[in-house]
């Protein structure tokens, strides 16, 4: 049974009359009544007894009427779904994104995502820029916002990039530290510092994937968080790189110093989606608000 043949039936059962079903329908009355014989050639039964004025349902009409009904109502409620997750009234977008991107960036994206949309129910992951393209790939989120050093590209021919901005790392050191009171610093003058990463083991963790080769950092603490790592630069303990994304996140304690410009240490941020695969409208939507708040934040 097609779906129009149910359409067809449903009116002449509910108008009684082929001649109404067709006015209705705006089709010729031949054109109805041979839906409705098609129809039930393919039931093997009568859905109408054809009467002297109109028609009326048989028992088997009767029968398939409810079925009828329940088909088209469920297909119009789907219809509904559809244009409201198109039309962004509805539906869900999955971001994910790695860890500072969240201290300013993705938050207020979302945020004014969430502004426009509030029916598109919103969700957020936090990893590391290797994770987040597995869980990308896998379909486990719709975008991921990710980094990557110049020198290390992401693979565009897997995934589609869409640059947003490219961030400083900058050196945090206690307000009381010697070179505090500066502004800008050279790498060279840190060579006896020690640096405080992430992990000691993970080859891409922020140090190791930031500094030249030519520069081997002195590590004798690693802290896993960022208020760990932060809390042992304002104890002195030790230096550490920031992304600048995370700057408004940094304790008072804690000062924040550039390198030169032959020095600096780039990371590329993107957004991520799966190259060749379909982009929602929300998705769309929400690369538009990242690219928005990455210029205002630049």
């Amino acid at each position: 049974m097609d779906v129009q043949s149910l359409r067809v039936f449903r009116a002449v059962a509910r108008r009684g009359s082929i001649t109404a079903a067709a006015r209705e329908l705006r089709y010729t009355q031949s054109a109805v009544s041979r839906q409705i014989a098609a129809l039930e050639a393919e039931i093997g039964g009568r859905l109408f007894d054809r009467l002297p004025r109109g028609v009326a349902l048989t028992e088997e009409g009767r029968c398939l009427l409810p079925h009828a009904e329940a088909v088209l109502d469920r297909l119009t409620l789907a219809q509904r779904d559809l244009e409201a997750i198109r039309g962004l009234g509805a539906g869900t977008l999955r971001v994910a994104a790695f860890w500072t991107a969240a201290a300013a960036l993705v938050p207020r994206a979302l945020a004014a995502f969430r502004a426009a949309h509030p029916q598109v129910s919103l969700s957020l992951a936090l990893d590391r820029t290797p994770a987040l393209l597995d869980r990308l790939v896998a379909g486990d989120v719709d975008l991921a916002v990710v980094s990557a050093a110049p020198e290390r590209p992401l693979d565009t021919s897997r995934f589609e990039l869409r640059h947003l901005l490219d961030e400083h790392l900058l050196v945090a050191v206690s307000r009381d530290h010697r070179l505090a009171r500066r502004r800008v610093v050279r790498l060279a003058e840190l060579a006896d510092e020690y640096f405080i990463p992430g992990s000691a083991t993970d080859e891409e963790n922020l140090l190791r994937a930031s500094l030249p080769s030519s520069f081997q950092p002195r590590v004798e603490i690693v802290a896993a968080d960022w208020t760990g790592k932060l809390g042992c630069v304002a104890a002195g303990l030790g230096v550490a790189l920031v992304p600048a994304l995370a700057a408004r996140s940094v304790p008072a304690d804690v000062a924040l110093l550039r390198l030169r410009d032959d020095d600096a240490i780039v990371r590329r941020i993107f957004a991520a989606t799966v190259a060749g695969r379909h982009r929602p409208a929300a998705v769309t939507v929400a690369l538009d608000h990242l690219k928005q708040v990455a210029t205002e934040l630049w």
